[in-house]
C-alpha cells in the first residue's frame, strides 16, 4: 500500500491589496456580470481570461428554461477565447458573483465542469491558469493552476 498526501495553497487578500493587474481583471469579471442572463437564479456571474498578448475576453453565465441548458461564465469565456483567439494561451482568469443584494461578501468558486475545461485549457497551453476569485470581502488567488481545484481532473491520459 502507498499514502499520499495532497497539499492544497492559495492566498487571501483584502481587495485594497490586489496587484494593479488582478484588479484590473476582477474589474473586468465584475463588468461581465452585466451580461449575464439569469432571470430563474438571479444570480450573475462574471469571468475575464487575461491572454498571453494581454487579450482580455469575458463571459457570463447564461440560464435556459430548458434546465441545465444553460453555461456558466468561465466556460463561456474559455470557449469565446478558445474560437477567437486560437492558440492563444490564458495567462489568468478572475470571477465574481452578485445576486438581487449586491456582490457576494465571499469568493465562489467554479463548478466541477468549469474546473475541468480549466484544467484541459492548462494542459493544452502547457501553463498553469492563475485563478482569482472575487468577494467583497477578500479575494482568493489560486496561483499555481487548477490542479489547486481539481487535484484528480479527468486527462486525456485517462482514455488510454
Amino acid at each position: 500500500m502507498k499514502n499520499y498526501n495532497l497539499t492544497l495553497s492559495w492566498s487571501v487578500f483584502k481587495n485594497n491589496e490586489l496587484e494593479k493587474s488582478d484588479r484590473m481583471l476582477v474589474e473586468a469579471a465584475k463588468k461581465a456580470t452585466d451580461g449575464s442572463y439569469s432571470p430563474y437564479s438571479e444570480f450573475r456571474v462574471g469571468a475575464a481570461l487575461l491572454l498571453d498578448d494581454g487579450t482580455v475576453v469575458t463571459g457570463s453565465n447564461q440560464e435556459n428554461a430548458a434546465y441545465p441548458s444553460g453555461l456558466c461564465a468561465e466556460r463561456t469565456a474559455l470557449f469565446a477565447a478558445g474560437h477567437n483567439y486560437p492558440g492563444k494561451v490564458v495567462i489568468a482568469i478572475a470571477i465574481a458573483a452578485r445576486n438581487t443584494d449586491g456582490w457576494t461578501e465571499k469568493p465562489i468558486t467554479p463548478c466541477g465542469a468549469c474546473r475541468q475545461v480549466m484544467a484541459e485549457t492548462e494542459a493544452l497551453s502547457g501553463r498553469p491558469i492563475k485563478t482569482i476569485l472575487y468577494g467583497e470581502e477578500e479575494t482568493m488567488i489560486i496561483p499555481d493552476g487548477t490542479a489547486m481545484l481539481l487535484p484528480f481532473c479527468f486527462e486525456t491520459e485517462s482514455m488510454v
